[in-house]
Order: C-alpha cells, then structure tokens, then sequence
C-alpha cells in the first residue's frame, strides 16, 4: 500500500505542469487506518506547498498519520513557512519520501528535522518516478543549467519538411496541440534563425483555458532577422544570441546578447549558462536540423520528444531531422533511453532520454 499511496502523490504532483516551475512539482497525500485523511499539490511559486494544504485538510486526523510526498518537505523559510516545521507541529508519525531535495537549501535538511522531532522517515520508494517528474528541477540545482529538450515533427523517413521547407502540416491537429503541451512543460523554448525565416513562428503557449507566458529565445550568429516576424510582436519574452558585432542592432520586442563563437557558430553551452543563471531550469528546442545537431554533437541535448506522421516525404529539397554529419558507426550514434510511444491522434509521439557513449544522458 506503500507504493500505493505514493503513486498517488506522485500523480498529484504531476498537476503542477507548467504552473510550479521554478518550485519542484510536489503531491503530498496524508493516511491514517488505511484511509485518506488529507491531499494536495503545489500549483504555482508563492501558492502554499503540497504539505501545507494536505495538513489543512487532514485537521486533527494528521496525528499519527502517515505522510507520502514525492519530494523532502522544505525546511527554509521562503515564500511561505518550512513544510518540516508544519509536519512536526501536526503530530505525524511517518513520513515516506520518493527523494531528497537539490536545493541546497534543503538537501536533507528537512529529513533531519523530522527525525530528530521523533518522526520516522523513510526515503526512496518509487524515486525513479519522483526523479523524472523533476528531472528539470534536479538538473538545474545540480548543473545551473536549463534540461534541454528536442522537440520535432518529423515523417517515417525522418523529414521535417517537404520541398522546398515545405512544413505545414506534417502531423495532424492533435499532435499540434500536444505540442503546445510541451511548451507549457517548459519554461523557455529555443529556434534557430533558420527557423524563424522559413516558418515565423510565434512560439506562444495557445491552450483553451491556459494563459501562460514563456521566454523565446532565438539563436542568430549574424542577426540577419526580420524586425516584422511575428515572433517579435506577440508579448512574450524574446532573447535574441548572436556573435554579430553589431549586437547593438535594435529588434522591437526583444533583447540581444551578444555571445562567443563556439565550433560551430554561437557557444551552447555559454547560452545555456546564461539561460540557467536567468532561472530557467528546462529549455524546449524546436528549431530545425541544424540546430538539433548543433546540440547533440556538443552532448547538450537531455530529452527527446519526437512527433512521427505517418507519411513519407522523400530526400531532395526536404529539412533532414538530423542536419549535421552522420556518426561513423551506429554504434556511435544518440540513443533514447526509456522509450516510450504515445498515440496522438493518427501521429506517434517518441519520448525518452538521450544518451550516447561517453556522455552524461
């Protein structure tokens, strides 16, 4: 019933999509005599933590009760107060957690109060699931870089587009909307100018019911971008990196950084320092094939997500996936650790973690 329980929570937790960042996504469910006394999960910075809420509806009948929270209670003062100190006054008696928390001003913190208040504490049931549910959050205290992910729509013969770039539509309206899913998951979302000419996208969050705004970021080594592009007049954020001398070059609506060369045209991974050290802790890059190569050939890229239609598209004049040189062997190439395969609509959905021999997934 352990595992149970915190199955629960974990899902609880898992509510806090696109709303929790940059807190972790946090379900907490509170049982006494086998029963469910109290649950919660954390919505958004600044709102009270799973715990908190979980305690409140609990009342008297969190005495003696067991807690389950996919993540160590907080044992600092922040927005709101430390969800150990609420746990303590609340008189449970065990508390069952799928992980330890990064930051560092927790990192075990919160398990010791508890123990040291007389409560037993047990640690690590279902923390693979507690870990990939915050994987950005984990990534980001340990790395202060965002998790990136590659995003693509591509055809059975891994084509993002037809002649001629050719893009619209590849897969169908279901998988379209997903997408805008994967972007409300994220707290920023990358092109290249490649992108941005061939499709001028807006890359906003446009979900029913959903009002959520996210930093773009747009890669231009020359800055060579149309200031009418609608990217540039739709209200959100936008962070232009180029290598341009003239990175004085004003864009409406956005703001440019000038940032050192790297092999291949802009520094990733000096970007991804800047982004990182600006909070964002999971990066969502949906530009082109050049750009996907660029980051998995400089071991940057973490996660896959990769839309497939069911469609052939053929070879010449089409935008490869992969717009870069080929392994020399298979052996060598990105694999996708943890595969999974979803049905959207008539389109499958590929996600999973990236890995290659002798880099980090």
């Amino acid at each position: 019933m352990d595992r149970v329980w915190m199955a629960q929570a974990l899902a609880l937790g898992a509510r806090g999509e696109g709303t929790a960042s940059p807190n972790p996504r946090v379900g907490c469910v509170i049982v006494r005599d086998e029963r469910l006394v109290g649950c919660g999960y954390h919505t958004a910075p600044g709102e009270p933590h799973a715990e908190a809420i979980a305690i409140d509806a609990a009342g008297a009948a969190a005495r003696g009760a067991t807690v389950y929270v996919n993540l160590e209670p907080c044992a600092h003062h922040g927005r709101t107060p430390p969800c150990a100190d609420l746990l303590i006054r609340s008189g449970v008696a065990r508390v069952v957690a799928a992980m330890g928390d990064p930051d560092p001003r927790v990192d075990g913190r919160g398990f010791a109060a508890l123990e040291h208040a007389g409560i037993e504490v047990e640690v690590g049931l279902l923390g693979d699931a507690g870990r990939r549910l915050n994987a950005a959050f984990v990534h980001w205290h340990q790395r202060a870089t965002p998790r990136v992910t590659l995003k693509a729509a591509a055809s059975l013969d891994g084509r993002l587009s037809a002649d001629a770039g050719e893009s619209r539509w590849i897969t169908g309206g279901d998988a379209r909307t997903f997408a805008h899913r994967l972007r409300l998951r994220h707290d920023a979302i990358l092109i290249g100018a490649g992108t941005l000419r061939a499709d001028d996208p807006r890359l906003t969050v446009r979900l029913p019911g959903v009002d959520a705004s996210r930093l773009r970021v747009v890669l231009s080594s020359g800055l060579d971008l149309d200031p009418c592009a609608r990217i540039f007049a739709s209200g959100d954020p936008v962070r232009v990196y180029t290598t341009a001398d003239d990175a004085e070059a004003k864009l409406p609506g956005a703001e440019i950084v000038r940032a050192p060369s790297g092999e291949r045209g802009l520094d990733l991974a000096w970007v991804l320092r800047d982004l990182g050290a600006r909070g964002v802790q999971s990066l969502l890059v949906e530009g082109g094939g050049r750009t996907h190569a660029s980051f998995l050939e400089a071991g940057l890229a973490h996660d896959v997500a990769l839309f497939v239609a069911g469609t052939l598209l053929g070879h010449e004049g089409a935008t490869p996936l992969i717009d870069g040189p080929a392994v020399a062997s298979p052996a060598e190439g990105w694999k996708v650790a943890d595969a999974e395969w979803v049905a959207v609509g008539a389109d499958r959905l590929l996600l999973g973690r990236l890995a290659r021999a002798g880099q980090e997934g």
